[in-house]
């Protein structure tokens, strides 16, 4: 015998779900360090290793996960480009080796002689860990007296963001962050203060005296 087909309001219903609109996801900005508030940061580190890894995380944009897994032979000075390996989501990328960075790298490989990871651990055949390298970011960050809320991973969004600021293509930057979706970039024109600088505020025009 055949079956009788369903009747429409239960295949209208069965589509209502699919209708139903998505709530939309709440915008959080990225917390951000300004210039000055980086430079104090950096300005508190001493130890040669320690400000190898805050550096160059800053200078090419790095997640902690990928400035202690760093091997010696994905620095390519010739060539002056960062091999980042397997980053987030298992996709590798390239990101650009200021001069300074490598400079500053030349001499912490004669003061440490590191022979496969970049940044050796407690033992040569392990990586530094990424707790220990949070803890040096936080010390840091105390020791400035900067006392917003911001992590290892805000010199990651304060990158993008100075990049930003500076007139940098915001797809280039997503290129170099290894982002898939150009969304995930934009966020970092929400907090960049370059647009907000040209504004002249109405209030500046009043001519009235502060007495």
């Amino acid at each position: 015998m055949a079956r009788k087909p369903a009747p429409a309001g239960v295949l209208k219903r069965e589509k209502f779900f699919f209708e139903i609109p998505r709530p939309k996801k709440k915008l959080i900005l990225p917390n951000v360090l300004s210039i000055s508030q980086v430079e104090k940061l950096f300005s508190q580190l001493e130890n040669l290793k320690h400000k190898t890894m805050l550096f160059l995380a800053y200078s090419g944009g790095l997640r902690v996960s990928e400035v202690v897994n760093l091997k010696i032979k994905d620095i390519h000075s010739a060539r002056m480009v960062i091999n980042i390996k397997g980053a987030k989501g298992k996709k590798d990328r390239m990101v650009a080796l200021s001069e300074g960075i490598l400079e500053l790298l030349r001499k912490y490989y004669i003061a440490y002689k590191p022979t496969y990871w970049l940044f050796e651990g407690q033992y040569k055949d392990e990586p530094y860990s990424t707790r220990s390298l949070q803890q040096i970011f936080h010390r840091a960050k105390n020791e400035a007296k900067i006392t917003q809320d911001v992590t290892f991973h805000s010199l990651r969004h304060s990158y993008a963001t100075h990049l930003h600021e500076r007139g940098t293509d915001i797809k280039l930057i997503q290129e170099l962050l290894g982002h898939n979706d150009l969304k995930t970039t934009l966020r970092y024109t929400h907090v960049s203060t370059r647009k907000l600088e040209t504004i002249v505020n109405p209030f500046d025009q009043l001519k009235i005296k502060d007495e």
